[in-house]
Parts: structure tokens; C-alpha cells; sequence
């Protein structure tokens, strides 16, 4: 019931209590409820952000997983981390909204994942003679950017063929699956603090624990910090040693 919230478009079914699950109804039923507190996904750097959030610090990483990352090289600065914000502040990332659609853009930060992820299955293939277990998840809140990462990947020879499965989907379209390496396009950049569906944490929670052992998460600051949820992520990610600014990336 911290994960993805009932879809209702009749908002008088919303106002008559359809809004709430038959499942977190019942999650306020005392004593119904037992929490499973070991996890087998994700390293857990990947996992505390939200432990804290959503369920009360009471979630243990299994030891298998526990500290699992992709190397643990030096020179692998991509691999080493298993939890990394990308902070686009100052770079003039803007968002962009489709009149038609209503959804939304962001092609400077769309281009920048790529490129990040170019890096990191780089490094990847260095020490690996088999990437085809390599599996990438690119996740955005917006089916905009969603289609125009899925483009840019289909136009670039590199990414379109290369050896580990890609594929990229929005928060809901990933709803029970993982993968060894997430990365989640926040895409939201403005003047106004405009954040949209990343108001919705729950599906927020979702995007953040698909990862087993590299999570990057790409977004801007000045814009996401007005949010306390995502304030707490940055100041999350700096407290791990994830914390990077988009200029380290810029040529």
C-alpha cells in the first residue's frame, strides 16, 4: 500500500472512498498485517532511502545483496557507487510540454542519461567478457520522455545494439519487475517548482527500489528541492557518497 495508488478517473467514485484500496483499508485493521523485513533485490544504499520514508527503518538487505555493486575498480567511477543523483541545477535543463499530449520532456536530460549510460556499459564490458546478463532499466514519470529516450536509443548505432537488454518504461510499467541497473529521468526543470506526478511518492517509491545494484537517478535540484520527499533523496544521496553534479559530465 506505499506503492503504486488505485488508478480512478470518476471523481465521484473518488469521493465516495474509491480512492482508498480494498488492501489499505484493511491495512488499517489491527494486527492483520505482517511486514516481510528482509529483502533479496537490492544493495542497500539503494534500499534505505526508502526504508525510511515508507516503512519505518524495519527493512533488512539480505547479506547476498547487501553490498553487491557492479566493481569495486576505482577507475570505474560508474560502477563503484550503487546509488547516484545526477543534479542538472545551473545546467538549463528545461522541461518541455507536448500542446497535444499535455506530458512532458526533457531532451538535454535525456540526452545526458544516455550518455552516462554509454559510460557505464563502457566500464561494464571492460571487466565483463558477457554483458547479455547486464539487464538496464530507463525509467521517466512522463510518456513524453519516454518516447524520446526510446528514439534517441533507436538513432544511436551504439546503444541500439548493444549487448544488454534496455528497455524503458514509465513508473507504472515497472511495477513488479527489476533490473541490474535503473536509471530514473525526473524530467521536471522549471522556475516555478512545478514538480506534477512527482508529487505522488508512492509511485515514486516504486522507480526507486527496481534497482539490484546501480540505481541513477537524473534530475534538478532547484526544482525537486521544494518537495521535502525529494529534498531528503538529495540530501540522501550526499550522505552516501552519490551525489554529482551534471557538469562533471559535460564536455
Amino acid at each position: 500500500h506505499f506503492q503504486l495508488p488505485p488508478t480512478v478517473k470518476s471523481k465521484k467514485a473518488e469521493a465516495l472512498g474509491l480512492k482508498e484500496t480494498l488492501f489499505e483499508r484493511c491495512m488499517h485493521i489491527e494486527n492483520i498485517s505482517v511486514m516481510l523485513t528482509t529483502q533479496y533485490r537490492m544493495h542497500e544504499h539503494i534500499m534505505n532511502f526508502s526504508n525510511q520514508q515508507f516503512y519505518g527503518g524495519n527493512l533488512l538487505a539480505a547479506e547476498v545483496v547487501k553490498t553487491k555493486v557492479l566493481s569495486k575498480k576505482e577507475e570505474d567511477f560508474t560502477l563503484t557507487k550503487a546509488l547516484s543523483f545526477i543534479d542538472t541545477a545551473g545546467c538549463a535543463y528545461a522541461e518541455v510540454m507536448n500542446p497535444e499530449s499535455l506530458s512532458f520532456s526533457n531532451p538535454e536530460e535525456a540526452q545526458l542519461l544516455l550518455k552516462h549510460l554509454k559510460i557505464l556499459l563502457s566500464q561494464y564490458a571492460r571487466n565483463n567478457k558477457n554483458t547479455k546478463n547486464l539487464s538496464v532499466g530507463i525509467i521517466a514519470p512522463y510518456k513524453e520522455q519516454v518516447q524520446y529516450i526510446s528514439e534517441l536509443i533507436e538513432a544511436d548505432e551504439e546503444l541500439k545494439y548493444a549487448p544488454a537488454s534496455i528497455v524503458v518504461k514509465t513508473v507504472d510499467g515497472f511495477q513488479g519487475q527489476e533490473r541490474t541497473v535503473i536509471y530514473i529521468s525526473l524530467v521536471r526543470s522549471n522556475d516555478s517548482g512545478e514538480i506534477g506526478f512527482l508529487n505522488d511518492i508512492r509511485r515514486m517509491n516504486v522507480a526507486l527500489t527496481r534497482a539490484r545494484e546501480k540505481l541513477v537517478v537524473i534530475g534538478d535540484s532547484a526544482t525537486l528541492a521544494n518537495h521535502a520527499f525529494y529534498k531528503d533523496f538529495i540530501d540522501y544521496a550526499e550522505q552516501v557518497e552519490g551525489y554529482v553534479s551534471a557538469w562533471e559530465f559535460v564536455d
